[in-house]
């Protein structure tokens, strides 16, 4: 492929806290630690804008299985209801407690070189809803809550997103999947990304299923990248 233009394109880093690395991480993903130093490459490149996201919750959010009692546990379905419609149910999985406000775990890693980001923006600050995305919640019926970031995009004439973090096939995918629905040309980069579903196959089964969408998942380098 050919070089990309990067003055019209954004590297989106999604994720990369404490909570979701390893060696003490609450939901770490394996590998999640060693993304920081194709990250930090890819920061290095003349991007028109950086951004980072981080999870941020608050103690009592509804995708804690904390939160919910006895008879729930991390790794278990959950329906979740629209709070604006009640019409509208979206399959969550339950997790173990993270990323909580102004804790340890919801800090960027320090691995991660922070002072080429331009931009970072804060998400699942509302206790009722489920953001996976960099962009929005979710709901579609409507959404109850998005951030500032397309609007971002669109104003500095960005054409082209590239994202990377974790995990791949939750908040990595919802956000790859969103950039595509505004409009840009989307690529989810695959050395610079980890999941909890890390087999060969699961990649494959992921790509295709991303293709239904616009969104692109290949290597740094295929992406004229470098």
């Amino acid at each position: 492929m050919s070089q990309t233009n990067l003055s019209e394109a954004a590297l989106v880093v999604v994720d990369l806290q404490e909570d979701f690395c390893p060696p003490r991480g609450s939901l770490a993903i394996p590998g999640g630690r060693d993304l920081a130093k194709p990250i930090n490459h890819l920061l290095q490149l003349s991007w028109a804008l950086r951004v980072a996201t981080q999870d941020w919750h608050p103690r009592d959010h509804v995708s804690f299985a904390s939160v919910h009692g006895p008879d729930f546990q991390p790794m278990q379905s959950f329906n979740l209801h629209n709070p604006e419609n009640s019409q509208e149910a979206f399959p969550i999985t339950l997790w173990p407690d993270h990323c909580i406000q102004r804790t340890r775990g919801a800090e960027l890693i320090p691995e991660l070189d922070q002072a080429r980001l331009d931009k970072v923006i804060k998400k699942g600050q509302d206790a009722q809803l489920e953001m996976f995305s960099a962009f929005r919640d979710v709901f579609e019926k409507p959404c109850v809550s998005q951030t500032d970031l397309a609007s971002t995009l669109h104003d500095r004439g960005i054409k082209s997103v590239f994202v990377a973090g974790l995990a791949r096939d939750f908040c990595v995918r919802a956000t790859a999947v969103h950039a595509a629905a505004e409009g840009f040309s989307t690529t989810i980069l695959a050395d610079a990304t980890n999941g909890f579903d890390g087999d060969e196959t699961a990649s494959r089964q992921f790509a295709e299923e991303l293709q239904k969408h616009g969104v692109r998942f290949m290597t740094a380098s295929d992406a004229g990248l470098k």
